[in-house]
């Protein structure tokens, strides 16, 4: 073999013999303390932290979608439906399922010196009523304005109504002695046979089926209406609607539904949630956490929904801060929709002199100055 030869060969295997020497040094598998990653998994979770917060301050998705122009009355209405569509979205209304072909049934419960009382059964989706109490005022003539009177959270009709009303007062009868049908409709807070948290467990389990428990009761509330306006004593263009706590939550997101809801009252709600986001958002009750409930629905965004129908908001001087002082914040906001159109006197924001309660004396003068 020539020199050349074996010089070539030698650096050839010289190489390969010392990679083989390399690899005998080398750990079987690459190893690292787990530990050693985790500022990494800090700092993902600070990133997700602050994106939501950026988010949430973000209002260009709201000012895409909604676009209001105050020409007019009716232009502005006209301009706020893709924002009610959306709305509507994110909660899953219309709920789905077909609406049962059975007729409204009232059953007469009792009678006093200002109305006659009736139980009443809608129908609304399969298997599933909208049941309350309906009054008739004994002083009503004719066709008569029509009042949803909507109870708060652990309430019912029963509560708000008999027994002097408790923190309601006359957040029912006000209404009967005033000349108004009423319907006092039931949702679900409680149920003696079921779990506490029974009304999370269905809302939990409606979002699986693309609606929500919100949603819902919109429609006990809506669908009941297209019930009772087939009434020969119902005045289908008069409607109100008032309610206390989460009943104020109704009061406020029914009507942003519901055009021929003409008034509405929102007692001791106003505010509440977007003050709870505020220091912590999973503090807010499941429910009131729908998509987009910062971000594009808040509750001075969703006043623009209402308008330009006259919407009142109370709040008691005494109730808990986070009843009262974020509602402040946020109003002003929700009055310039009614201020652009000249229609100042259709939204008032009242702190009466009280606590978690309903003011009669305001809500009653508004709703008869604009129904």
């Amino acid at each position: 073999m020539k020199v050349a030869q074996v010089l070539a060969l030698i650096w050839i295997v010289i190489p390969t013999f010392a990679e083989a020497q390399s690899d005998s040094k080398q750990p079987e598998y690459f190893n690292q303390k787990v530990a050693d990653s985790n500022p990494l998994r800090n700092e993902q979770a600070r990133e997700l932290d602050e994106y939501i917060k950026l988010m949430a301050a973000d209002r260009s998705r709201f000012q895409k979608l909604f676009q209001p122009d105050y020409s007019s009355p009716a232009a502005f209405a006209k301009s706020a439906e893709p924002l009610r569509a959306a709305f509507c979205a994110s909660i899953g209304y219309p709920p789905p399922g077909k609406r049962p072909d059975k007729p409204a049934t009232y059953t007469k419960i009792g009678e006093d010196s200002i109305g006659v009382y009736y139980r009443a059964m809608f129908p609304i989706l399969p298997g599933v009523h909208s049941e309350g109490i309906f009054i008739v005022p004994k002083s009503a003539k004719g066709k008569t304005p029509l009042i949803i009177s909507m109870h708060g959270g652990g309430g019912s009709p029963e509560v708000a109504l008999f027994n002097g009303g408790a923190n309601y007062h006359d957040m029912v009868r006000g209404a009967v002695k005033r000349g108004f049908l009423v319907y006092a409709p039931q949702h679900l807070f409680r149920a003696d046979e079921f779990p506490k948290d029974i009304r999370r467990q269905i809302d939990d389990r409606m979002r699986l089926i693309g609606t929500s428990i919100t949603a819902v009761e919109i429609a006990k509330i809506t669908y009941a209406i297209d019930e009772l306006i087939k009434r020969p004593d119902v005045d289908a263009s008069r409607i109100g609607m008032v309610g206390l706590s989460y009943g104020g939550y109704y009061a406020q997101v029914t009507p942003a539904v519901d055009p021929r809801i003409k008034v509405s009252v929102s007692s001791c709600y106003f505010g509440v949630q977007e003050g709870r986001y505020a220091k912590d958002e999973l503090s807010v009750p499941s429910d009131f956490r729908f998509q987009d409930r910062i971000t594009l629905f808040n509750d001075a965004d969703l006043v623009a929904l209402i308008c330009p129908r006259a919407h009142q908001i109370q709040a008691g001087s005494r109730d808990n801060a986070s009843h009262r002082e974020t509602g402040k914040q946020l109003a002003p906001r929700a009055a310039k929709f009614y201020e652009k159109l000249n229609l100042n006197n259709r939204f008032e924001h009242v702190v009466f002199e009280g606590g978690h309660e309903f003011n009669d004396a305001a809500a009653w003068a508004f709703v008869e100055k604009h129904l």
